[in-house]
């Protein structure tokens, strides 16, 4: 099966395409790399009258660091986001998370801007960007807003962005100090979708007790979410099988209402949300004390 009829139009720029997406409110989607929305429109399952291409729009695209925050084009691909000096130097558990993403193919064309906009449940970036307190730019026909991660996601492939907005920009604060992370993940064998994510971000202090914990959890649910208590119940303790038994009970328990389909029942959702929590508790906080 192939897409329904659809015009093209190939924008040059952001201000270009947001007046297209308000003038075709609801017609118009936008895309990237492709690799979210096309396999949708062969299937029928999404049919916009008209495409909005901003693959060519300059300045995109690039990766950077100034005073202390590490900023992301939306274009800049996974494999960019991978390969990084920048982002494996500042925010490693970014750079982990985009090695896991799909095959060389989709980590060549995907892109960071669309898997956010795209909000699929089971993408890997949204367990490493909420676990870093990300924030994104968006820019629609209203002007430039910013929105924290935390607030993007809505429900199953629904995001807080406005028809006419487009994300422009993911920006992260670079971690400091004895902060280690990990991104661990049980992958779907074919699709390499997470089933189940989780990210870690672990600060230990001078005494060797957690001084902060931060952790995101992805494909468990309709939408990522942070495993707060589970963050609370390590802060200030030493890491050993106790803390780490208790802090995996607690992100387990964050999941409310766990995804239950072919690959994964929620019962066991819920399970490899607790092991993958504990692995990567672990690993983040023996890089923290690695430094």
């Amino acid at each position: 099966m192939g897409p329904a009829v659809f015009d093209y139009v190939a924008a040059t720029s952001v201000a270009e395409a947001v007046k297209f997406l308000a003038d075709h409110r609801g017609e118009a989607k936008v895309v990237a790399g492709g690799h979210s929305l096309i396999p949708l429109m062969k299937l029928r399952l999404a049919s916009p009258a008209y495409l909005v291409d901003i693959g060519r729009i300059p300045g995109l695209a690039g990766i950077s660091e100034s005073n202390g925050t590490v900023r992301i084009g939306a274009l800049a691909t996974h494999h960019d986001v991978e390969e990084s000096p920048i982002i494996r130097e500042r925010v490693p558990v970014l750079a982990e998370a985009a090695a896991q993403i799909g095959d060389l193919q989709v980590r060549n064309k995907g892109t960071i801007g669309g898997s956010l906009a795209h909000a699929d449940p089971a993408a890997d970036y949204p367990a490493a960007l909420l676990a870093l307190d990300a924030e994104i730019s968006a820019t629609g026909s209203k002007g430039q807003r910013t929105l924290k991660v935390s607030d993007l996601f809505i429900n199953l492939l629904t995001t807080a962005l406005n028809p006419d907005e487009i994300i422009t920009e993911v920006r992260v604060p670079a971690l400091t100090g004895r902060t280690g992370s990990s991104y661990q993940k049980f992958p779907h064998p074919a699709s390499r979708y997470a089933v189940v994510g989780v990210a870690a971000v672990i600060e230990i202090s001078t005494s060797g007790n957690v001084e902060r914990a931060a952790i995101g959890v992805t494909g468990a649910g309709a939408i990522p979410v942070r495993a707060s208590v589970a963050e609370a119940a390590l802060t200030g303790k030493a890491i050993d099988d106790v803390a780490l038994g208790q802090a995996g009970d607690r992100a387990a328990e964050a999941i409310k209402d766990p995804l239950s389909d072919l690959h994964a029942s929620a019962e066991y959702r819920r399970h490899l949300v607790r092991e993958l929590a504990i692995r990567a508790i672990r690993v983040a906080a023996q890089r923290a004390m690695d430094m």
